[in-house]
Formats: structure tokens, C-alpha cells, sequence
């Protein structure tokens, strides 16, 4: 899937669970688990469920940004436990953004239009079976000026909100 393609993507779900009411028909809340919830849109290109929740406490305290994780599931591009997240803007090129869970960390590898992702399947299993167990995750990123952010995210409800998304799309 190019990046353009997932860029627009992951801007159009953010614009609709956060304003848009014009793609709402297209988007269905699935369910509520704790601290995430679950979401299936339909495409051209077939259907898309993807997990996500917000942060539940964000640093710093001063600067409320909309932020989000995702772990999404696309059937019929064969893409299963994709993980991305937006900081609320656009990342800095020059410094990492890593999410940490415990001693476990993880860089994401691709940073555009204010959304970051990681390019191994293999790091995003793994980080999902981290998040599975785990009861918190934190994400690490800078913004344009390098000032860095910290957005931490409950794990409280993960593993249903994972589960219910991947059968959503299977």
C-alpha cells in the first residue's frame, strides 16, 4: 500500500471521529472496550476495522492535542496489526517518535502528514502481544519547533478492542 494511500486514510478516519459528519454513514462504531473502541469504514478498495483509543494523560499538561493509536486490519490489502499514531501535528523529521511499554520499545519508521507508522510486520506483532499484556503504553514524539510530547495510553480494554476489530475483517 503506498503511503499516500494510508496518509489520506488514516486523515479521512481522524477528520471523521473527530468533526466530519459526512462520512459517518461510511464509518460504524462497532463497540466500546474501556479505553478503546473499535471502528469498521468501508472503501472502495473493502472494508477497514482498526482499534484505537486516545491518551489518557498527555505531556505537556498546557498542550491538548488529538492524539491517537490505531491498530488496523485490511483484508483485502492482506495488512493485518498495522500500527500508526498521530500526535495532534506534524512530526519532526530529524527525532524519533518510539512507544515504550515497560522495558520494550518501538521506533516508528515513517513520519508524514502528522501521522507516524512502522514499517516491519514483525515489530508490530510483537508490539501488539506487548500490548496485550501490558496495562500502558507511551508515546514519545517531537513537533516541528523539537519540542517533545508524551502521550500516555491505557491499555484497559485492548485485547477486546484487538480482537473484535480483527474479526470484524475476517
Amino acid at each position: 500500500m503506498s503511503i499516500i494511500k494510508k496518509i489520506l486514510f488514516l486523515t479521512a478516519i481522524l477528520s471523521v471521529t473527530l468533526i466530519s459528519k459526512t462520512f459517518a454513514n461510511d464509518l460504524k462504531k462497532i463497540g466500546k472496550y474501556k479505553d478503546w473502541e473499535v471502528m469498521v469504514v468501508s472503501e472502495q478498495s473493502g472494508k477497514v476495522c482498526f482499534a484505537q483509543s486516545t491518551p489518557v494523560l498527555q505531556a505537556p499538561k498546557s498542550n491538548k492535542r488529538e492524539a491517537r493509536l490505531f491498530v488496523t486490519f485490511r483484508p483485502n490489502e492482506k495488512i493485518s496489526n498495522e500500527i500508526s499514531t498521530t500526535g495532534g501535528y506534524e512530526f519532526n523529521k530529524n527525532n524519533s517518535v518510539l512507544a515504550t511499554s515497560g522495558n520494550n520499545k518501538f521506533k516508528f519508521d515513517i513520519k508524514q502528514q502528522g501521522f507516524a507508522w512502522m514499517t516491519s510486520n514483525k515489530k508490530e506483532n510483537i508490539m501488539v502481544k506487548v500490548m496485550k499484556k501490558g496495562s500502558r503504553i507511551m508515546v514519545t514524539g517531537y513537533n516541528e519547533k523539537g519540542s517533545q510530547t508524551i502521550d500516555h495510553y491505557s491499555l484497559l480494554g485492548f485485547t477486546k478492542a484487538y480482537n473484535t476489530a480483527k474479526k470484524s475483517c475476517s
